[in-house]
């Protein structure tokens, strides 16, 4: 009981952390449009996901460009500092412009994997693969349009407008939480 106290108030500090970064550029008069990039990584053993340090939730592998970076070095840089994996971007599966809490555009691509060998990382420290008939309950509702996308296929990338306000953000607390709760062990 006491390990699960200590996880629950372990959400406090994450919180403000994400509070304040997804408040306080559009305060400060924040420069332009966040841009990330993130993989759908399949392979026979199905579809990878992470749990992040931070929030807990299953979630996409990927992160934000870095100035002067394509999105296809970014997306092989994020991939491989959270997975050890070498992934190669297939196709563009669509440009997610989310407006609200934490505004961003990210663009999502499906991958293969080139290469290396997959680990958990100080950024991800849980990782796993998942049949995509069996994707878990505690996704992030934020990740589960393009992964729904991604797994549909469609000859044109979708091109999605997402307002992430009070109800993603309890959504997402709820995930969290109970992820906390079950050591992140909840499916």
């Amino acid at each position: 009981m006491a390990g699960r106290l200590l996880r629950l108030a372990g959400a406090l500090p994450a919180y403000a952390q994400t509070a304040f970064q997804g408040l306080a550029p559009r305060a400060l008069g924040g420069a332009g449009t966040v841009s990330v990039v993130q993989g759908v990584v399949c392979s026979e053993r199905g579809v990878l996901l992470c749990v992040r340090r931070e929030l807990r939730g299953w979630e996409l592998p990927g992160g934000e460009v870095e100035p002067g970076e394509s999105e296809a070095f970014a997306l092989r840089r994020e991939v491989r500092e959270e997975t050890g994996l070498e992934v190669e971007a297939e196709r563009l599966v669509g440009e997610y412009r989310r407006s609200g809490f934490r505004a961003h555009r990210a663009r999502v691509f499906t991958c293969r994997v080139a290469g290396g060998s997959l680990r958990a990382s100080r950024e991800a420290p849980r990782l796993a693969w998942f049949p995509p008939s069996a994707l878990p309950r505690t996704i992030f509702p934020w990740f589960r349009t393009p992964l729904e996308d991604a797994l549909r296929g469609g000859a044109e990338p979708a091109l999605r407008h997402e307002h992430q306000g009070i109800a993603a953000i309890l959504a997402g607390m709820r995930i969290d939480l109970r992820m906390r709760w079950l050591d992140d062990q909840a499916q």
